[in-house]
């Protein structure tokens, strides 16, 4: 295990941008986000949640896909390059990083994503340590350790030092070329590092959501759940806004649309909502006529029909993006917690 002073983090970002991309979270008018690091960047390491999750590094929020053009009397096709340039994506939590193993279930799986593919094949994750996991997070529900994220490299921020674990060969590589900037850690510090995972541990057992119960949400409840009636009331106050969707690290519907240039017609895809009345429509009409529909339609993917499909492994990562973000206070926790109650009172 390696350390690095706070003071020298932006030394560390340099280095690292000279030889490849470097993404990380960025305050920008009130917000934080991810992009891409530039000297006059505000990096902002300490907020818990980024608005949106880093999932715009392998699964961009809109991308090109090819381009159609007339050329002496014939119609070319110039697909657009895949991703080459290698990059890091630092920061990232280890609710964002399970929500990238999600993805790679769905783009990865045959037929393969070659965009999401190239984009993953270059992609380093650096991972940080949740060091104040807050009252909406519930991660620990779907099996993360949000004190020790699965990831090329894991973090931890503790007093004047970020500590460095080097985890994959992707994260030793990195740690190779950023190596005269770290300095070996000694057993003292090292036990540091335990004591604060286990602060953290502390910490997420007092959390609210802590002991929510997914008894009951797997791949065989699909009938009992869709047929259930608690849908007719749970969705009444949703808006079909979106937010939910956008701020979600897992979730993968996307639209593909063109425009036209005069000369030639692009081709591009861009993220897409289940919550909205237009998704997914073809000519004949939509196959999900009403708010409830698409209403559960979103939540039995997360706990149902994706399990069914995965090992038993859920599309949610218990971030609580979407305990904070919706308008109307409908959030997935509220789903499972419906479902308990009616079984409780069975």
């Amino acid at each position: 295990m390696y350390k690095i002073a706070k003071e020298n983090l932006s030394a560390l970002f340099q280095m690292i941008a000279e030889v490849q991309e470097l993404y990380l979270p960025v305050r920008t008018a009130g917000q934080t986000n991810y992009a891409a690091w530039t000297t006059e960047a505000e990096v902002d390491l300490g907020t818990l949640k980024t608005v949106k999750s880093a999932k715009d590094a392998f699964f961009p929020q809109s991308e090109g896909l090819y381009t159609v053009r007339k050329e002496n009397k014939k119609m070319k096709i110039h697909p657009e390059e895949l991703k080459t340039q290698d990059f890091v994506v630092f920061g990232m939590k280890a609710c964002d990083v399970q929500g990238v193993e999600v993805l790679d279930r769905v783009f990865l799986s045959d037929p393969i994503d070659s965009f999401y593919a190239a984009r993953r094949s270059n992609g380093t994750i650096v991972a940080m340590a949740c060091q104040e996991p807050e009252e909406t997070c519930f991660c620990k529900v779907f099996g993360i350790d949000c004190a020790e994220p699965k990831a090329d490299v894991v973090t931890w921020m503790i007093g004047e030092n970020m500590y460095w674990n080097s985890v994959t060969e992707k994260g030793d590589k990195l740690t190779e070329s950023v190596k005269s900037l770290l300095s070996q850690t000694d057993e003292t510090q090292e036990r540091e590092v335990v004591e604060t995972k286990e602060t953290i541990h502390a910490i997420v057992e007092k959390l609210p959501y802590m002991n929510l119960s997914l008894e009951g949400w797997n791949g065989d409840a699909l009938s009992e759940k869709f047929d259930s009636p608690i849908w007719e009331e749970l969705y009444k106050p949703c808006l079909a806004c979106g937010t939910c969707t956008f701020v979600c690290p897992t979730c993968q519907c996307y639209d593909i649309k063109d425009y036209t240039a005069g000369e030639s017609v692009s081709r591009y895809r861009c993220w897409d909502s289940c919550m909205y009345s237009d998704f997914t429509m073809m000519a004949h009409g939509n196959n999900r006529t009403s708010q409830m529909q698409r209403f559960r339609q979103r939540f039995m993917h997360k706990l149902v029909y994706y399990p069914a499909n995965n090992d038993g492994m859920y599309s949610c990562v218990g971030c609580g993006r979407c305990v904070e973000k919706c308008p109307a206070a409908l959030n997935i926790v509220k789903v499972v917690k419906a479902f308990q109650k009616q079984g409780d009172e069975k």
